[in-house]
Order: C-alpha cells, then structure tokens, then sequence
C-alpha cells in the first residue's frame, strides 16, 4: 500500500534527513560538493523559511524542495545566479511576487509515491498563502540529446507539449500545470539536457 506523504517546513535539524536524500537520489559518481551543505540548509532556513519544505513518510525523509522569493523576469539566467549558488541569500527578494523553486528532490526508492507531486501541490499552496503571482522553475529536459543533432530545444519543447513525445521531468512539470515560457540555453551543466533549461510558469 502506497502511503500518503506529509509535507511540512524543514528546520537545520533535518540536515541529516535532507542528506540522507541526496545521497540516494545523487549516487557516487555524482559529485559530493555538489550536495546540499549544512551551510547550504542554514542559510535556506534563515533566508526564506517558508520556501523549505520537505516531505516524509513515516517519519522517513523522502524528498526536499526549496524556492526563493524573485521579482518576476523573464531574462534568460543560470542556476547558479538565481540561487546566489545554492545559498538563495544574494539572490532572494523578499518583496518579489514570483516564487522560483531552485532544487527538488526525491529518493529514488520512493519515486512511484507521488512525493514530487505533493511538493509541488505544497509549493502552490505557499503562492497561495503569500499572495503571490506565480510560481516558476527551471526544468531540466533529459531527454533532448537523443534529438540534439536534429531538433533545436524549442522544437523539442514544443514535441513534449504537443504530446509527440515525453520527457521525464518536462512532461511531469506539464502534469502540474506548469507551463514553459522560455528556453535557456547554458542555464545549468547537464549533459543530457545539452545544458539547456526551461523556465515554466504557474499561475493561481
């Protein structure tokens, strides 16, 4: 039997938990460094508290998801820019009206348990509850270096909305109502996506 998840705020104490969760779901040869520090979770905690939601089973950390508070914009950005490197601190505004989700995370163990959909329902909620505009982020398309030497990442984005084909983590963004509003090519280092994100929307 599938068990429901709970998601609540997590606090620096579940810095283990939320490791724990990395390591499964970014196995070795997956750089370490490129894990959430404790110094990563003391700042998102401090910095913007209600954009740090975890979800667990059982008492069980299964999944993470952490978003910062942005003017809204549709320039084409990096990662590393919009999430001031994983620490939100220089990049998170708290007068912005667009919550923007820069990491989700789910053991994979745990995968068919519907945590990422009830992180993401979570996050909407927190739109709702601030009274926000919208809620964004960058997606990944794993799927685009199959087609890479014959469809550019707009034609290629326009295929999985179009239902032509799928990709894991576009189509799944899709499914929540998200719906993409920009291509950004070297948004983040990721061989599958040929380093292209896509921003997607939200809106309540």
């Amino acid at each position: 039997m599938i068990k429901q998840s709970t998601v609540r705020l997590y606090k620096e104490e579940d810095y283990e938990g939320l490791l724990a969760v990395q390591k499964e779901a970014f196995p070795p040869p997956f750089p370490e460094d490129l894990w959430w520090s404790r110094e990563h979770i003391k700042a998102h905690v401090e910095t913007f508290p209600e954009g740090a939601l975890l979800a667990e089973i059982d008492g069980t950390v299964v999944g993470s998801a952490t978003s910062l508070l942005l003017k809204h914009s549709s320039e084409p950005h990096t990662w590393e820019e919009v999430s001031d490197d994983g620490y939100i601190k220089g990049s998170h505004d708290p007068d912005g009206e667009t919550l923007y989700g820069i990491d989700l995370c789910v053991r994979p163990t745990y995968r068919n348990f519907g945590i990422a959909h009830d992180l993401y329902e979570a996050r909407k909620q927190t739109v709702r509850d601030l009274g926000l505009a919208r809620l964004v982020a960058g997606c990944r398309i794993p799927g685009y270096h199959h087609v890479a030497d014959r469809l550019s990442p707009e034609q290629y984005v326009d295929s999985v909305v179009a239902g032509i084909r799928k990709d894991l983590v576009l189509s799944f963004m899709l499914k929540q109502g998200m719906k993409p509003i920009l291509v950004m090519p070297g948004y983040l280092d990721d061989e599958e996506s040929m380093n292209v994100g896509v921003l997607v929307e939200w809106t309540p």
